[in-house]
Parts: C-alpha cells; structure tokens; sequence
C-alpha cells in the first residue's frame, strides 16, 4: 500500500466530504485519518490515505479532477514516521489578544527544538469584560534531550512578556 497525505480546501457546503471520501473510496483507497474544520466559510482538512501501488495514479487523477467542484487538494507522499525521541507535552495559553502572539511562542519552540503536532488557536470575548482573549491549545514533541523545566521556564519568561497565562502538562 502506498500512502498520500492529502490536503484540502473547498467552500463549506453539505456533501463536501463526501464527495472526498466517494473519490477515495471509488478508486480503491482507504481513508485511514483526518483533522478537518470549517472556518470563515471555508471547509479545510488534512487527511491520510492508503492506496494500492496500482491504484495511485488513478486516485490521484480523481482527486485532481475534484477541482472541477471547487474543491482544491495538494497531495503529498507520506514519509515513514521517524522513531519517537520526543515526549508530548500539553501546552495552554490565554491571554488578551494582539499581533504576535503564535509568532514569539513558536519562535521560541523552535529556537528549543521543540515541534507543534497539533495547535488550535481562537479569539473570543471574555466572559466580564467582553475584550477579545486570544486562547491556544497545542500539543508539543518536546525532545528528549530537553529538559521540562528548562522549557517551562523559558516559557514562562516569554509569557510574561507577552502578558499570558500559559501552562504545561504531561500528555495523559
């Protein structure tokens, strides 16, 4: 079998998916995950594929021609997952909102050689006040080789700076 990572991105309507899933389907693949959402009217999602080796060009070809409904897909080969020298580590952050923000976290992750499995970010008024709160949630591949409380001290250096609360908890 051989595997696509597949990304894509259509204007919200009903079917959408599974008009995706039918091409999949229809030309012998096997959706094996996903993470999608709707966001400002647009549907955008990434998934994983597998696909018989004679399969692929066809689905390909299909999932190329979905362009015609006004669904955009870029694919990808899947590479082989390295070996975990990393450990999860749940991150959660709240504080008021203002440019920046996602740019000096993730800034200082990389400087740390820290990487971002997951991150999902959202802005909302707070419950007294009504001010916009800027809140992520991520789930970081902290390397081993670094310390918990050297990232959560330098973290936390950073959070006061920016002027959030921010937490770190282990993966459960």
């Amino acid at each position: 079998m051989d595997h696509l990572v597949l990304t894509v991105i259509a204007p919200d309507q009903p079917g959408l998916v599974e008009r995706i899933a039918q091409c999949i389907a229809a030309h012998g693949g096997n959706w094996l995950e996903s993470r999608m959402s709707r966001m400002a009217g647009q549907f955008a999602g990434i998934l994983r594929v597998a696909v018989p080796a004679e399969g692929y060009d066809e689905l390909v070809e299909g999932l190329q021609s979905l362009n015609a409904h006004g669904i955009r897909v870029m694919l990808a080969q899947s590479g082989i997952e390295p070996a975990c020298t990393w450990k999860p580590i749940l991150l959660d952050l709240v504080g008021n909102d203002r440019p920046g923000i996602v740019r000096d976290i993730t800034r200082l992750l990389s400087e740390l050689g820290v990487n971002l499995e997951s991150l999902v970010t959202e802005v909302a008024p707070a419950p007294m006040s009504s001010e916009p709160l800027f809140h992520a949630e991520a789930v970081l591949a902290v390397p081993l080789s670094l310390s918990l409380d050297v990232l959560q001290a330098k973290l936390e250096t950073l959070a006061d700076e920016l002027m959030v609360e921010l937490n770190l908890h282990k993966e459960k």
